[in-house]
């Protein structure tokens, strides 16, 4: 059986990622980028589809583990009857290949330990050929091919590579399994303890640009630090999440592939990057954006590949049994395909915001721009199939109506404030209807809160987003209704729901329910915060805190009935919520359109 959710750490050098269980396994690697097949995938299985476990022959998790300061080194340490072992463990940013280097060290007595090497490639189907080769071992199968230099002898047993061995107190013990295309020659070695000081002097040297001074700065730099480990260096889109399939509803259906970018997150991540002084990232996320979405507008889609790839094709495998029993294992997503009205404003938002933050303009990018806008002009009408992704029938959703009010006002305000040319007037006109529906058609005047669609019984937790962008200021009185109705309907033990479930008849068309979600449950705590309730808000931000793991991740979602994270991790959204939420609570100004700090517009 896999560990539980929360009980993962994470590696990475800055174009994938690997989990490691508190146990030293490390049960999902893909390898050579976040979105390629796993050679471990037993975090969906078992060990049967691929792992690799370094720790003491008596098993059970580390006694502690940690991060060494703001870094991706990872040590955990396990009292034993024999003494106590280290294991340190790191993915060095990528140099030549992909590096995966783990350093046993002894720390006192004498701790018998043991290897286990678990290859299967293709989310565990293909088990490789493996041959020892000039001093190392050599797996290789179709294209991939993975070298692995051990610091003591190893030896195959039961389709798997293990060594058994001793460390005593100042002992070291290296290993080190690189990945290279099976058709290229084996990549040189790197040195482990190299490695491992290379990848603290890269931490540390990015993390010093951070210009955060506010409260709770561990967490923040924690976030900012996982953020990174997501983004995929050579492109800059950051992939939603570092991992597929993980469930949002134990043993059910909801299953999903986050190993990509979604244009929504755009503005989130640009706010967490440039509040806290990371513009060379938001400026290569902005140009990632750029590049993806250019083309025709009405081709926009929700979500693309690290390089901007637009074909995202689901299929299921079938041979996984999931996480915890919850199937079918789903690698790509369907709801690539998706309408989203929201996008088209969620884009829009994020050059507006980047352009406000100082990053230059070009010509191409304003072209961009005119061109959604024509598209939005034409289509803000349309039903779609809402920020969830919902896969029921297409609905007139309050938060996608909102969104393309926001892109409408952002090209307004950018012709005033930046002297772009583009039709303000009739901008300004189609923005005011949007306005007008969305306040007639969108909220509930009996029950005092806006809906999740027009004419809806149920409520969206992304309806408390409609003061964050502007489109009414806090003080209102359908914003305090709505916040509080979110409160009364949608939480779980104060933790938010996205939505329920079960409201209008089913309005996602899929079996079940799901976790609360964790982004959503800031997006309360910047509510409450926006609408006078600061003490409320903080109480529930230092609830949020208290949800991270032991070295400080958190998933997409959480279960209040069992105290255990769901979905997939670590996940973008929760922690650009946990910076952006921080920064809101600590006195930082929320930017809304013409980059103002919260005001009525």
């Amino acid at each position: 059986m896999p560990s539980r959710i929360e009980d993962y750490a994470l590696l990475g050098d800055l174009q994938t990622a690997a989990l490691v269980a508190r146990d030293g396994s490390v049960d999902w690697l893909c390898l050579p980028a976040f979105d390629s097949p796993a050679c471990f995938a037993a975090l969906l299985h078992d060990e049967s589809a691929g792992r690799w476990q370094l720790a003491p022959a008596t098993g059970g998790p580390a006694t502690r583990r940690r991060y060494r300061a703001d870094s991706l080194v990872l040590e955990s340490e396990w009292d034993t009857p024999h003494g106590t072992v280290r294991v340190v463990d790191c993915m060095p940013p990528r140099g030549e290949a992909a590096d995966v280097v783990r350093v046993v060290e002894g720390v006192s007595g004498s701790v018998p330990m043991r290897m286990d090497l678990r290859l299967r490639f293709d989310y565990g189907d293909v088990v490789p050929w493996v041959r020892h080769h000039d001093g190392a071992l050599a797996a290789v199968a179709g294209p991939d091919a993975v070298w692995l230099e051990a610091g003591v002898p190893v030896h195959g047993h039961d389709l798997a590579t293990t060594a058994e061995f001793e460390v005593r107190a100042g002992q070291r013990v290296p290993f080190v399994l690189t990945h290279t295309a099976s058709h290229l020659p084996r990549p040189h070695a790197v040195d482990a303890d190299r490695a491992i000081s290379d990848t603290e002097d890269f931490w540390a040297g990015w993390i010093s640009r951070c210009t955060y001074d506010g409260p709770w700065p561990e967490a923040v730099r924690r976030a900012l630090v996982t953020l990174k480990a997501l983004t995929y260096a050579p492109t800059g889109g950051i992939v939603a999440a570092a991992t597929t399939s993980l469930p949002e509803q134990w043993g059910g259906p909801r299953n999903w592939d986050y190993r990509y970018c979604w244009l929504r997150d755009a503005t989130f991540t640009l706010q967490a990057l440039l509040g806290t002084g990371f513009v060379a990232e938001a400026r290569a996320w902005r140009e990632w954006l750029v590049r993806a979405v250019a083309g025709d507008p009405a081709k926009l889609q929700i979500m693309y590949g690290l390089d901007g790839s637009r074909r995202l094709p689901e299929q299921e495998l079938p041979w996984l049994s999931g996480y915890e029993g919850a199937s079918p294992v789903r690698v790509g997503n369907a709801a690539a395909g998706q309408f989203q009205l929201d996008v088209w404003g969620e884009v829009l938002d994020g050059l507006h915001l980047a352009r406000e933050a100082g990053l230059s303009t070009t010509d191409t990018a304003w072209d961009l721009q005119r061109a959604l806008l024509d598209h939005l002009e034409g289509h803000w009408e349309d039903p779609d199939n809402g920020l969830w992704e919902v896969r029921g029938p297409r609905r007139h959703f309050t938060h996608s109506k909102v969104m393309a009010w926001a892109g409408l006002d952002r090209a307004v305000h950018t012709v005033a404030n930046h002297g772009l040319e583009g039709p303000a007037d009739r901008w300004r006109e189609v923005r005011d209807r949007v306005h007008a529906e969305v306040c007639d058609k969108g909220f509930d005047a009996e029950r005092g809160t806006f809906t999740q669609f027009y004419g809806s019984q149920g409520l969206d937790a992304a309806l408390l987003l409609i003061p964050r962008v502007g489109f009414l200021p806090w003080d209102d009185p359908r914003v305090r209704g709505t916040v509080d109705a979110v409160r009364r309907e949608l939480c779980e033990d104060g933790f938010v729901l996205r939505y329920r479930t079960d409201a209008d008849g089913g309005v996602d068309g899929l079996p079940g329910t799901e976790g609360a979600f964790l982004a959503c449950t800031f997006w309360l705590a910047d509510a409450l915060h926006g609408t006078g309730r600061v003490d409320e808000a903080r109480a529930l931000f230092e609830r949020l805190l208290g949800l991270r793991n032991d070295v400080g991740l958190l998933s997409e979602e959480y279960d209040p009935a069992t105290g255990r994270h769901m979905g997939n991790t670590p996940q973008a959204f929760s922690m650009e919520g946990l910076v952006n939420t921080a920064r809101q609570l600590g006195g930082a100004s929320t930017r809304t359109s013409a980059g103002k700090d919260e005001q009525a517009l």
